[in-house]
């Protein structure tokens, strides 16, 4: 191989896109949520530069900080949760050319899907490209950090929007709904709003951020083993990432038909038949 300068981390698909300095995390999130999958090179590059951002906080936390999640978590619900786009019912239903109930769930989940697969292909591509490169084996893990915050922001969203669909949008303000959704896909589940009392109308508490925590490490585990020569590392990123995100839906609204039914809230599309949920596949 010849011999020459060691290339800078962020070489890769995009690397245009990617300006000097520290950006904000929150922001990146969005953009790459609001891509919809239109332009490949320019997600690639939007999680190059969140990886960047999201290596320099790292960093800055220290191994302690860093290693154990701590830091991650802090980051996803201080900096990123309150940026996530959730449209309401009426924006849904408008967007999805005024599909309503199941229909629209439908809708949801696989949207939801395909941008976690895309983007797990995208990051596992980068991961893969920097697999076969030494001087950049150690940026990889960054690349899988960033897509997983991307990932479980994705899903957030799906979670939060659901909620509208099934006429059980958390209580409060938009801070403390986006902390009740976070807190839902801590724990892999609807927000029930007859029983969730203060945990969902306040900021998320200890035992809610040792739950965001672990969700976000289990998350990031999945991630890393899509580590892999030449392009196996964007077929399994995004596999994985489709697969993940079909259960979730699939949990969530049958949490959410079963509360629906309950407390009579539902928003008349979902009227407690759950054998529709199969169709969420």
């Amino acid at each position: 191989m010849a011999a020459g300068p060691t290339p800078e981390p962020e070489q890769g698909p995009g690397t245009d896109l990617v300006p000097a300095g520290r950006e904000d995390a929150g922001e990146l999130v969005g953009a790459i949520i609001a891509d919809d999958g239109a332009d490949p090179r320019r997600r690639a590059g939007l999680i190059a530069r969140l990886a960047r951002t999201l290596g320099q906080g790292a960093r800055a936390a220290g191994v302690r900080g860093a290693a154990g999640g701590r830091w991650l978590a802090d980051v996803f619900a201080d900096e990123i949760a309150p940026r996530i786009p959730v449209r309401d019912l009426e924006t849904l239903a408008r967007h999805h050319k005024g599909l309503t109930g199941e229909e629209l769930a439908d809708a949801l989940v696989r949207n939801a899907a395909n941008t976690t697969t895309a983007v797990g292909a995208a990051g596992g591509a980068l991961a893969a490209a920097q697999f076969t490169a030494p001087p950049l084996l150690l940026t990889a893990p960054a690349q899988l950090v960033a897509e997983t915050v991307v990932v479980a922001a994705v899903e957030v969203k799906l979670i939060g929007e659901l909620h509208e669909v099934y006429g059980a949008r958390a209580d409060g303000g938009a801070v403390r709904r986006h902390a009740g959704y976070v807190q839902a896909w801590a724990y892999r589940r609807g927000i029930d709003p007859m029983s969730a009392g203060e945990s969902v109308t306040a900021a998320l508490g200890a035992a809610a951020k040792v739950a965001l925590r672990k969700r976000l490490m289990r998350v990031l585990g999945r991630h890393l083993t899509t580590l892999g020569p030449y392009l196996t590392g964007a077929v399994a990123g995004g596999t994985l990432n489709r697969a993940a995100t079909r259960a979730l839906g699939r949990a969530v609204r049958k949490d959410l038909a079963r509360t629906a039914v309950g407390t009579g809230r539902g928003s008349g599309a979902v009227a407690g038949d759950e054998r529709a949920l199969g169709r969420g596949e």
